[in-house]
């Protein structure tokens, strides 16, 4: 993986492919009739919906062109079990408290429902890659200094 590719799972990179496909059909589509119907209510300096259908229509392209850059530098690939915390591994810690946690060390673009993302970028990702069970990790945040203990290292499975 390079500075410049963003790795996703081949479920994420499903549900990205998708959702351009969607945005890059249907809701053009949409944004356009919502556009033109718009236009036919008259002055356009003084028209609330079609100023708020031209924001959604920037917004949507914005969006557009986001998803084409991602996917064209993604690297989509599997994770093997190496037994180390790796882009695409859960790691299961326990703080200084005993507390235990689970985190999805990805970038944000394979966000999972009910998992915390822990991005290879931020300070939590990055003090936890590389490291085995039973290793410690430490990390500064905003909100101070944290240790975790690696209690387990398993491969995410969609």
């Amino acid at each position: 993986m390079t500075d410049q590719s963003t790795w996703l799972t081949p479920a994420a990179h499903d549900k990205l492919q998708a959702e351009l496909e969607e945005l890059s059909t249907v809701g053009r589509a949409e944004i356009s009739a919502r556009i033109a119907e718009a236009r036919e209510h008259g002055d356009l300096r003084e028209n609330a919906e079609y100023d708020a259908a031209k924001n959604e229509q920037g917004l949507m392209e914005a969006r557009i062109r986001k998803l084409t850059h991602l996917l064209d530098n993604a690297e989509v690939r599997e994770v093997e079990n190496s037994g180390l915390v790796e882009v695409g591994t859960v790691v299961t810690v326990i703080d200084d408290d005993e507390g235990e946690f689970e985190f999805f060390v990805a970038p944000a673009e394979n966000k999972v429902a009910g998992m915390v993302l822990a991005s290879p970028q931020s300070p939590l990702g990055d003090a936890l890659l590389g490291a085995a069970p039973g290793d410690e990790v430490t990390y500064e945040a905003p909100g101070g200094t944290f240790t975790y203990r690696i209690a387990a290292v398993r491969v995410y499975e969609d």
